[in-house]
């Protein structure tokens, strides 16, 4: 068994391990929290690691980092609007920083992340869902922190992130669907109750107040369960 074979095996056993270990995390950000922290841990030569994202492609955040290192970075490229993060989540799957007070692709933001002594930087896709956008971010003090293996491990940790990431978001938008569910419920038993309707009936009210108010079915059922009245509406 040659050294790179055996490389590989660890290297498949390592990763293997983190999946199971980000497939366990309760939810959406506590996956998120384990993902910038396991990167710190596999990626060779990072040291601080963040997750960006952008909602409706206006909303730019950090949602998750090891510190306040990728935070104030992140900042730097929301004060400029350039920057690799920005750029593994517009354009380019991977973005790689060897120097970034030499690089001349995003001068001002070289210029911010250099005031911060970060010296190289790393930038994986995470993924792309219609209009929001994640990317995972890693950075070093020193430039060239980043070697062939960095990205090479980089790339097969992110797949691993990103598919544990989606089964966190999948796993929220069904828990989301069932307290929908159960809202709508408790409020169409509150107008049978009341009103003496069948359960058609009731949801029937619900979707009509719901069009005339402009308001989302889910917001109108806890309002109803919440205060008991239905809003005002204006025939």
């Amino acid at each position: 068994m040659t050294n790179d074979t055996a490389g590989d095996r660890d290297l498949a056993t390592q990763l293997a391990g983190i999946a199971r270990m980000l497939q366990r995390q309760g939810d959406e950000q506590a996956t998120m929290d384990a993902i910038v922290h396991a990167a710190v841990g596999t990626v060779p030569g990072a040291e601080h690691a963040g997750i960006m994202t952008v909602l409706g492609r206006r909303e730019i955040r950090t949602v998750a980092s090891t510190g306040e290192l990728p935070c104030d970075v992140d900042q730097a490229q929301f004060d400029t609007g350039q920057g690799p993060c920005l750029a593994a989540l517009y354009q380019d799957r991977v973005v790689s920083v060897p120097d970034v007070a030499q690089d001349e692709r995003w001068p001002l933001f070289a210029d911010s992340a250099a005031k911060l002594e970060v010296g190289s930087m790393l930038s994986f896709q995470l993924f792309v869902q219609d209009d929001d956008l994640g990317a995972l971010n890693l950075y070093a003090g020193e430039a060239r922190a980043f070697d062939d293996e960095s990205h090479h491990v980089g790339n097969l940790f992110a797949g691993h992130a990103a598919i544990a990431l989606a089964a966190a978001q999948q796993r929220r938008h069904m828990g989301e669907a069932v307290q929908t569910r159960d809202l709508i419920g408790q409020a169409k038993g509150i107008l049978m109750e009341r009103h003496k309707l069948s359960a058609d009936q009731a949801f029937t009210v619900l979707v009509r107040t719901s069009q005339l108010t402009n308001t989302k079915l889910r917001d109108l059922a806890e309002q109803l369960t919440t205060t008991g009245e239905l809003p005002s509406v204006n025939r």
